[in-house]
């Protein structure tokens, strides 16, 4: 198409600004170059020589006539100047989808306080899920047996409680025992746990290497079942030992 033609470049000579620039004596000078190198005299085998020729000559017509030129000049102007156009915005297209991608990842990324704020509330909630675990574990770990049926070593000079002939009132009594893991269970220890029910009138204790056990005497039956059916109420008087108490009233026992 003749108007896709740029007629500067068809007689080797610049184009754009530089090509309008140009005097009708270069423009000529260097058509009369270009017909010597594309004479189709000079190129017998090839097809395409005369449709050369015949190009040069039009360009040249074109490029020499005043008010032709000027035309051309005006269209590869208007041309240079929508390729700018276009390349600017291009730019600006460029440029706002960048910053459009940069708001959308700043809008959808974790906010890091919120992120730290979320982690803090799991882990709270889990770590409550655990405790919660471990308390119903060891209640669920209430030791039921027999309390020992042989003589007791002297505590406090009292007489020890066994199961015959010392007149005492089983219903009074209590069996405790837990397991030794740090710090030990001492009978004033005890006797301050258990008075959250009631008077303690003696404390016997019985231990062996892994395991602690004793027998609590209360000033009451009143209060040696209260020791009995409020196990939660001790559960959470002993929260801050490391050994977990189980304990069962004796008048309870076969």
């Amino acid at each position: 198409m003749e108007g896709e033609v740029d007629h500067y470049i068809i007689l080797g000579l610049p184009s754009g600004e530089e090509g309008a620039k140009l005097l009708e004596k270069e423009i000529t000078k260097a058509y009369r170059k270009k017909a010597l190198e594309l004479h189709p005299d000079k190129r017998p085998d090839d097809l395409s020589a005369h449709a050369d020729i015949l190009q040069l000559n039009s360009s040249y017509a074109i490029l020499k006539d005043d008010k032709a030129r000027k035309l051309f000049d005006d269209l590869l102007r208007i041309k240079r100047d929508k390729v700018r156009r276009l390349s600017q915005q291009d730019s600006k297209r460029q440029k706002m989808m960048s910053d459009l991608e940069v708001k959308e990842r700043a809008a959808f990324a974790p906010d890091p306080a919120a992120k730290a704020q979320e982690e803090e509330e799991r882990i709270t909630r889990k770590l409550k899920e655990e405790i919660a675990r471990i308390r119903a574990m060891h209640a669920n770990k209430v030791a039921f047996t027999t309390p020992p049926r042989r003589k007791e070593a002297k505590v406090g000079g009292r007489e020890s409680m066994d199961g015959g002939g010392s007149g005492l009132d089983k219903q009074k009594v209590l069996k405790v025992s837990w397991e030794k893991i740090g710090e030990d269970y001492s009978a004033q220890r005890l006797r301050e746990l258990f008075e959250k029910f009631g008077e303690v009138e003696d404390v016997v204790i019985k231990s062996s290497k892994n395991r602690g056990s004793a027998l609590v005497v209360m000033a009451s039956k009143d209060a040696a079942q209260r020791c009995s059916f409020d196990r939660l109420l001790l559960l959470e008087a002993c929260a801050g030992i490391s050994q977990i108490l189980y304990w069962f009233c004796l008048f309870n026992q076969p």
